[in-house]
C-alpha cells in the first residue's frame, strides 16, 4: 500500500481524531450471511436457500446451510465483538426464523435465539442495531409474487410488528430494510441476486414497494415498543460523476445518480420520486406503481440514515466506440473505469468520493443524522501457519474511509457513527465464500475466529480516539 494512503502525512494531525465523544463504533453482520442453521427451530426456506440451488447461481456452489454456524457460536462472537471495545453491533434478524412462511403468528423459537442475543449484547455492554430485512425473504412470499407485488409491504409491516413486540423494550435502534437498491436492481433486474429474476418493471415495483413496506413498518415500530426508540432505514449509495465535461456524460452521471440515489432518497426524506427518474423509466415503458397516498407513507419521519458505502464510479455518455445509443436505442450510460487502487471485488477504492457523498447528503438532505452502516473491503487474505492475518490493505482501507467519515463532519455532514462491514468472514452471496470482508477470519472447516490485523487497527484506533476525551 502506497504510504500516503496509510497515514494522514507527515507532521498532519489524524482528521480520525477529530470524531466526537459520542461517535458509535461498532461491527455489522446479516442473518444469511453468517447464521446457518437454516432449517433449525421452525426456520423455513428463504428465498436465499432456493437461490443457492439453482445451477450457476452461486461460486462454487456454496449456500449459507452453515455459514459461520452463528446460531450455535453466537454467545462467542458477542465475546469478540466486545473485545475489539466496540458499543453497538449491527444484525439482521430473519425473517423465515421468526415467521415461517412470511405469515401468521411468531415462531417462538426463531424469536427465542434474537432474545438471547439482545440479552447476550446488553450483558456485555454493546447496543443491539436491529435490521429488518436483509435479503432473505420467505420463499413463500416470492411464491406469492415477491416484492413486485404490493401485498409483499403489507406482510412485511405485520412481521416488523412481531418483532418489536418481542424485542422493542431492550432495542433502541431499528432498521427496516437493508441496501432495497440491491433486493430490487441485483434481485429483480440484473437477476445476479435471489430471487433471479431480469425485469426492469418488476424491479422497479419491487423498489416502489420495498419503500412502502418500510413507511408502512415505522409507525407501528414505534407503537410496538410502547417507548421512544429510534427508527431508520438502510441505502447504500455512490457517487456517479461524470468522465468528462460534456453533456452526454453529464447526463449519463445524472440517470445513474438518479436511479441508483434519488430513486430512494427522494421519496424517503422529500415525499416525491424524482422528475427526470420517472421519465428515464417511461421512456423504457415502465411506471411506478404509485397509489394514492403512498408517498406520505413512505416519507414517515425517519430518526437516523444508514450508509453503506463501497465505491464511487465516473459514467460516460458514449460506448468505447463513440456511439450514444446502446444496440436497443437506449443511451448509452457507461462506468468509466480508472486506474486506481481496487479490492477484490474489482471495486475502485476513492475514499475522497465517500467524503463528498457524505457532504452531498447534508446538503441535499438535511435533518436526518446519518450513521454508516457498513463499510468494509474484500481483499485476497492469506493467513500464516496460526491462521493469523496480516492484511494491512484492510487496515489501509479502513484508515482512509474513516479519515473520508471525520473529513465530511469537519465539512458539515452530521454522521454519527460508523460499523465497519464485516465482523467476521461470511457468505458473500452469489460470490459464495471465495470473498472475505471480515476483519475476523473464519475457518470455513473448523469455525474457528482468528482477528486479523484490521480488528486489532480498529480495536486500537477506538482505544486512542476515546482515550484523547
Amino acid at each position: 500500500m502506497d504510504s500516503d494512503r496509510t497515514s494522514p502525512g507527515v507532521g498532519q494531525a489524524d482528521p480520525i481524531d477529530t470524531l466526537p465523544p459520542g461517535f458509535r463504533w461498532g461491527v455489522a453482520t446479516s442473518s444469511y450471511q453468517i447464521e446457518g442453521a437454516v432449517a433449525e427451530d421452525g426456520r423455513t426456506p428463504s428465498i436465499w436457500d432456493t437461490f443457492c440451488r439453482v445451477p450457476g447461481a452461486v461460486a462454487g456452489g456454496d449456500t449459507g446451510d452453515v455459514a459461520c454456524d452463528h446460531y450455535h457460536r453466537m454467545p462467542d462472537d458477542v465475546g469478540l465483538v466486545a473485545d475489539l471495545g466496540l458499543d453497538t453491533y449491527r444484525f439482521s434478524v430473519a425473517w423465515p426464523r421468526v415467521q415461517p412462511g412470511g405469515r401468521g403468528p411468531a415462531n417462538p423459537a426463531g424469536l427465542a435465539f434474537y432474545d438471547r442475543l439482545v440479552d447476550e449484547l446488553l450483558g456485555r455492554g454493546i447496543d443491539p442495531w436491529v435490521t429488518l430485512y436483509h435479503w432473505d425473504l420467505p420463499q413463500e412470499l416470492e411464491d406469492a409474487g415477491g416484492w413486485p407485488a404490493r401485498d409483499t409491504a403489507y406482510r412485511f409491516a405485520d412481521y416488523a410488528e412481531l418483532v418489536v413486540d418481542a424485542l422493542g423494550d431492550r432495542v433502541d435502534t431499528w432498521t427496516t430494510l437493508n441496501e432495497p437498491w440491491c433486493s430490487a436492481m441485483l434481485g429483480y433486474v440484473e437477476g445476479v441476486h435471489a430471487p433471479g429474476r431480469r425485469n426492469l418493471g418488476d424491479g422497479i415495483a419491487a423498489a416502489h414497494h420495498l419503500l412502502l413496506g418500510h413507511g408502512l413498518a415505522v409507525p407501528r415500530l414505534r407503537a410496538g415498543a410502547g417507548r421512544p426508540i429510534e427508527v431508520g432505514i438502510t441505502v447504500n449509495l455512490a457517487t456517479a460523476d461524470p468522465a468528462t465535461d460534456t453533456s452526454l456524460d453529464r447526463d449519463a452521471a445524472r440517470a445513474a445518480d438518479g436511479l441508483g440515489n434519488r430513486l430512494y432518497l427522494d421519496p424517503l426524506i422529500h415525499g416525491r420520486y424524482p422528475e427526470d427518474v420517472v421519465a428515464d423509466l417511461a421512456a423504457q415503458g415502465v411506471r411506478i406503481p404509485v397509489e394514492d397516498g403512498d408517498l406520505p407513507v413512505i416519507a414517515a419521519p425517519i430518526d437516523v440514515l444508514g450508509v453503506n458505502f463501497y465505491f464511487g464510479q465516473l459514467f460516460s455518455g458514449v460506448d468505447e466506440q463513440g456511439r450514444d445509443r446502446d444496440a436497443d436505442g437506449a443511451p448509452v450510460r457507461r462506468v468509466v473505469r480508472r486506474d486506481l487502487p481496487r479490492t477484490a471485488m474489482d471495486w475502485e477504492i476513492v475514499p475522497e468520493s465517500f467524503t463528498d457523498l457524505l457532504v452531498r447528503l447534508g446538503r441535499d438532505y438535511p435533518g436526518v443524522p446519518l450513521v454508516i452502516t457498513e463499510n468494509g473491503a474484500a481483499f485476497d487474505d492469506r493467513p500464516d501457519a496460526d491462521g493469523f492475518v496480516a492484511d494491512d490493505d484492510r487496515v489501509a482501507y479502513l484508515a482512509e474511509h474513516l479519515r473520508a467519515v471525520a473529513r465530511a463532519r469537519l465539512a458539515g455532514a452530521d454522521v454519527r457513527g460508523y460499523f465497519a462491514w464485516s465482523l467476521l468472514d461470511n457468505f458473500e452471496w452469489a460470490y459464495g465464500y471465495e470473498k472475505r470482508f471480515g476483519i475476523v477470519r473464519v475457518d470455513y472447516d473448523t469455525q474457528r475466529r482468528t482477528p486479523k490485523r484490521s480488528a486489532l487497527w480498529y480495536r486500537d484506533t477506538v482505544r486512542r480516539v476515546r482515550g484523547q476525551r
